[in-house]
């Protein structure tokens, strides 16, 4: 299959080709997007915040992001970076489920999480 240009793919969405949807999204799923890894982990991480996912969810993108080369202070910058757009109501919902995700005691003791 030869790679579609981005007006082809955006118009293609535009119209709901059904098409697209079930053979050209495919590669996108796979990670076959013009996105490199670690950016595409992070852009899905930030989609998973605006939606509100689950805890396994999390884990799971955050561990493809991690495997991608992100670190967590670039996973805890998504978080950042995303609240002017989805407001910090689901940012701080996600928080919990994104530290969880890279290992952080988010029931540690009041002293551990103010830094002092």
């Amino acid at each position: 299959m030869s790679r579609l240009d981005h007006t082809e793919q955006l118009r293609r969405l535009a119209i709901n080709d059904a098409g697209f949807a079930d053979h050209d999204l495919r590669g996108a799923v796979a990670g076959s997007t013009g996105l490199d890894p670690k950016t595409l982990a992070l852009v899905r991480l930030a989609a998973l915040i605006a939606v509100g996912g689950s805890g396994p969810s999390f884990g799971a993108h955050a561990d493809a992001a991690v495997s991608a080369g992100a670190s967590a202070p670039e996973i805890v910058d998504v978080l950042v970076g995303v609240v002017p757009t989805v407001g910090l109501p689901r940012v701080v919902a996600a928080a919990p489920k994104v530290g969880m995700a890279l290992g952080y005691d988010i029931n540690g003791d009041e002293d551990d999480r103010s830094g002092g």
